[in-house]
């Protein structure tokens, strides 16, 4: 395989310079008062509110459960034991999904 060369002639077209007069026209300047104009809100009832208030009748996992409390237990833990405690309720979350899958 063979590398591409210059183009016949031996040398390539030059390339454009700077526009005539040496430099680019002037950048805008920022508006008078150094401050742009306020940008608008998202609109009325854009944003959902809480989700409803389900209670606590709804039937849960205790091993979901414990696994959720020991990421919030986490927080207060060194970064290098966060680790640790993230790795254990992912593969507690992992199992129970796995067996509710099964059944």
């Amino acid at each position: 395989m063979t590398r591409p060369g210059p183009p016949p002639g031996g040398s390539f077209p030059a390339r454009p310079g700077p526009p005539a007069g040496g430099s680019f026209p002037a950048r805008p300047s920022p508006p008078a008062g150094g401050s742009f104009p306020a940008r608008p809100g998202p609109p009325v009832g854009a944003r959902p509110g809480p989700p409803p208030d389900l209670g606590d009748d709804e039937p849960r996992h205790p091993a979901v459960d414990a696994a959720v409390r020991s990421l919030v237990n986490a927080a207060t833990l060194a970064p290098a034991d966060q680790i640790a405690q993230y790795e254990a309720a992912y593969e507690t979350l992992r199992e129970t999904l796995a067996t509710i899958d099964q059944t």
